[in-house]
């Protein structure tokens, strides 16, 4: 495996001091944010897709200090009913990530209205009253079958072979089901960024969910969620609060092993393993309480004690 981390755990910080602190970090390389919900600090995406110039030199500021591009990632809501910029978005970032000649796109499916006109998106997570699957047919056969289809054949002719959609709340792919179902829909070209944070607060196992999904598995975030037994009792995971509100929250996203110890991030690092994963682990640092550079070198260091990072060679002896 090899580590890196998302750029905008470091939002604060200049193109160059983020990647001279991924240096010292001692991580393998930096997966870029692009837009969407991230005003992408490090990453002008329109002055990359028009100048060859400026993609030349954007690779080499990575290539200089031995760095990779893990990902180009656009997360945000390309279904939004009244937004197209981020459908705009999540599309230029294909587009360059074929001219960087990066394949991986992380990203998410999107979330659309609930039916024809409507003007939000609607997040259906429950079976009653019985409008519900009428919103998830329309959802799903009318807006994200279509947008996806479209999108999969941007990829193929961008020669971006994997779009790694991070399974998340307020998305029509949020679980392992749903991922499994919009890649059976779309291929292989769709995959799933597996971040356990989010399964923690939606109550999923992302242990099981590492096992279930197998070969579907394209990218990973490592990123904590700190589960808050006491209001969880009365208020359930089903949060609304400020995200800033930690005491007051349900749940909450955390620098890692502060929400799950080390051995807890051994045994996951293990089970994707065990499904045939061995790619990169992408730290992405959205704790409100410490420090993002200190965070940030806290998960760094945590997962260089529990990752494994050379290729496996025992072999049972010719006896």
């Amino acid at each position: 495996m090899k580590l890196g981390f998302v750029s905008d755990s470091l939002g604060g910080l200049s193109f160059e001091a983020m990647l001279d602190h991924a240096v010292r970090l001692g991580v393998s390389g930096v997966e870029v944010n692009t837009g969407g919900w991230s005003t992408a600090p490090h990453c002008d995406l329109a002055t990359l897709t028009a100048s060859a110039e400026a993609r030349r030199a954007f690779r080499a500021a990575f290539d200089d200090r031995g760095l990779e591009i893990i990902a180009l990632n656009a997360n945000g809501n390309p279904l939004h009913p009244k937004d197209r910029s981020q459908a705009d978005c999540l599309l230029d970032t294909i587009r360059l990530a074929g001219e960087l000649g990066i394949a991986k796109v992380c990203t998410m499916s999107g979330l659309p209205a609930g039916a024809q006109g409507d003007s939000m998106p609607n997040w259906v997570i429950s079976s009653w009253p019985p409008e519900t699957q009428e919103i998830l047919r329309f959802q799903w056969d009318e807006v994200l079958l279509p947008f996806w289809e479209g999108v999969a054949a941007v990829a193929r002719d961008s020669g971006v072979r994997r779009i790694a959609l991070e399974l998340h709340g307020n998305q029509c792919v949020y679980n392992v089901p749903s991922l499994l179902k919009l890649r059976e829909m779309v291929g292989p070209v769709v995959g799933a960024n597996l971040d356990p944070s989010h399964l923690f607060w939606m109550g999923a196992d992302p242990l099981a969910a590492a096992e279930a999904l197998g070969d579907a598995i394209y990218h990973v975030h490592a990123k904590d969620t700190l589960l808050n037994a006491p209001v969880q009792a009365t208020t359930s995971l089903l949060e609304n609060g400020s995200l800033l509100d930690i005491p007051g929250r349900s749940w909450s996203y955390v620098t890692l092993g502060f929400g799950h110890g080390e051995e807890w991030w051994r045994q996951f690092c293990y089970r994707l393993k065990l499904a045939g994963y061995d790619g990169w682990l992408s730290i992405e640092h959205e704790d409100v309480l410490l420090n993002s550079l200190e965070g940030l070198e806290k998960s760094v260091a945590l997962l260089k004690g529990v990752m494994p990072a050379a290729p496996a060679d025992f072999k049972p002896q010719e006896i």
